[in-house]
């Protein structure tokens, strides 16, 4: 198969370059050592697809819708996104705990989703793939999250490997770009060899060293000279960067540190514009250095963000030498997905990627129920309480936390926490790369 002339933008400029361009018909195939790692290149697809104006289908059998826009976060507020939720029926088996989405006014959602109502039979998942890709105009771009869930619901990888060998050359001729999220050690070498032979482009991505890598082991027709090479890569919320532009002599990204600091305050582009005066696209054309903003702006975003003017134009690293390491030089955090009044906080280390870790201290007010975690990180992350008491609920376990206790989060973060006493509960929190 040879893909077709039509480079199309991954969301991530040095994965463009070392893969040659994505292409119109290919089929990327995600290899996840961790089951972590693939979302973040899905969010990237999503947030370029939104700004070249493309549709977007995301098929999950991995994930709960309410859990999908969680992951999603501001890139759930597009019109031209679709979700088909293949979990609420599938592994969800049709518990009333994820039927209860839908129980919302749907005319209210930004976004479309489709339930799948027995994806267990793969035609009816596949016809409810093809049928809303009808409707929409131009190119089309596809996330399957995953192989690998489709495995888990179907039996058997035979099933799975007749429906990707048919529906990849389908994909292609519709000149759609799609992403295969596949657990990398899940899975026998047969389906993985008929997988890759099918697919245009494979990638590779692991832990080495506790540093994460990306290897590009297939693209084809594109002659490049990156494959079978591990590329190191560090991020910080949506932005992504490679080692080499890290530790570029005299790199410096305004963009990239506007989007760092953004992220890590939790605010999506729109409510940052919000804030500042300026619109959308400004602040999406800022962080992709296409514009860059005037003194009078930029120092309208620094305030807004609670850094320093200055901390735009260093390299990352350069603010080590100054570590924040009491309260009183903190920087203030934003949580504009909780009741504003319910939680206050104050970051102590610096927005540095080459660090390990942040350190935040968190105070939640007494009373208050807090419907979901402070932070979208997707890392490990750990707390101690300093003071008062907290209960907080992780998957259907609920844990109560007292002056000294220790909590570790790995992959689940909890979807609620509670202070039910009259004192103000403190807790010093770390997010982990």
């Amino acid at each position: 198969m040879t893909p077709k002339i039509t480079p199309v933008s991954s969301g991530v400029p040095r994965l463009d370059q070392f893969l040659g361009g994505l292409f119109l018909g290919d089929n990327v195939i995600w290899y996840d050592d961790s089951g972590s790692q693939a979302a973040l290149f899905g969010l990237k697809l999503i947030e370029a697809s939104e700004q070249q104006g493309k549709s977007l289908i995301y098929v999950s059998f991995d994930r709960s819708p309410k859990n999908l826009l969680d992951l999603l976060g501001p890139l759930a507020e597009s019109q031209s996104l679709t979700i088909l939720d293949c979990f609420t029926h599938g592994k969800g088996d049709g518990s009333q705990i994820f039927s209860k989405f839908y129980e919302k006014d749907g005319a209210q959602w930004p976004y479309q989703v489709i339930r799948v109502n027995d994806p267990r039979r793969p035609d009816q998942v596949m016809d409810a793939v093809y049928n809303p890709h009808k409707t929409m105009k131009g190119d089309v771009r596809f996330i399957f999250e995953s192989l690998t869930g489709m495995v888990d619901l179907w039996g058997g990888e035979d099933q799975v490997q007749k429906v990707y060998t048919h529906a990849c050359p389908r994909l292609y001729e519709l000149e759609t770009i799609a992403y295969w999220v596949i657990a990398r050690g899940a899975h026998s070498n047969r389906l993985k060899a008929n997988i890759n032979q099918i697919a245009q482009v494979v990638i590779e991505l692991g832990i080495k060293r506790g540093k994460s890598s990306l290897t590009i082991v297939k693209a084809e027709k594109r002659g490049s000279d990156s494959l079978n090479t591990p590329h190191t890569y560090w991020n910080e919320g949506l932005a992504v960067a490679f080692e080499g532009e890290k530790r570029g002599s005299g790199w410096l990204d305004l963009g990239l540190q506007l989007k760092l600091m953004r992220s890590r305050q939790g605010l999506s582009q729109k409510q940052l514009a919000h804030r500042v005066g300026v619109t959308p696209s400004s602040i999406s054309q800022m962080e992709n250095n296409q514009i860059y903003p005037s003194l009078p702006a930029l120092f309208k975003i620094a305030e807004v963000l609670g850094v320093e003017v200055g901390s735009f134009f260093q390299k990352p690293g350069d603010e080590r030498s100054g570590l924040l390491l009491s309260d009183d030089q903190g920087v203030a955090v934003s949580f504009p997905d909780l009741p504003k009044g319910s939680i206050s906080g104050i970051r102590l280390s610096p927005l540095d990627p080459q660090l390990g870790s942040e350190l935040y201290l968190i105070d939640i007010a007494p009373g208050q129920k807090l419907p979901s975690h402070f932070f979208r990180h997707k890392g490990e992350e750990f707390g101690y309480l300093l003071t008062g008491e907290l209960h907080t609920l992780i998957k259907t376990t609920r844990h109560t936390l007292l002056p000294g206790t220790v909590l570790y989060i790995n992959a689940e973060p909890p979807s609620q926490w509670d202070n039910p006493t009259t004192e103000t509960a403190r807790l010093l929190w770390v997010n982990l790369r």
